[in-house]
């Protein structure tokens, strides 16, 4: 298993995996287009996994000088189970801690709370989010 920062030759395989994990929303914010941006914003962080060459999972956030934000998390159905979230959050977590953020927070869903869970993070204050 390997994880390293997302490129431009992995995002039809990024596409593919969230669209398998019922994760792609709107073209707009997760088409190829979409995953181009994330990959040249400066303030992001997006890290994918490889097994045997192979892109198995990703996630993306983004750290603004103050808060860290894990946006997604997605592994391929047929890898899951196998600690490849887990290691994901971990490295990502590294990213952020190493950018000076102090605190990482994540984006979930009742369906993905469990993990999170699992793994340490704690519920805090709800957010409403706004689609203009």
């Amino acid at each position: 298993m390997k994880i390293r920062e997302a490129r431009s030759s992995d995002i039809n395989k990024i596409v593919e995996i969230i669209t398998l994990n019922n994760q792609f929303g709107i073209t707009e914010v997760d088409g190829s287009e979409a995953m181009q941006r994330v990959i040249n914003c400066k303030a992001a962080v997006f890290l994918v996994c490889e097994i045997n060459r192979k892109v198995v999972g990703t996630i993306r956030g983004v750290y603004d000088g103050s808060r860290a934000l894990i946006h997604q998390l997605s592994v391929h159905p047929t890898y899951q189970k196998r600690g490849i979230g887990s290691s994901l959050v971990m490295h990502i977590i590294s990213k952020f801690q190493q950018l000076g953020a102090l605190t990482v927070s994540a984006t979930i869903t009742e369906r993905n709370a469990p993990f999170w869970y699992r793994i340490g993070f704690k519920k805090t204050k709800a957010f409403l989010v706004g689609n203009w």
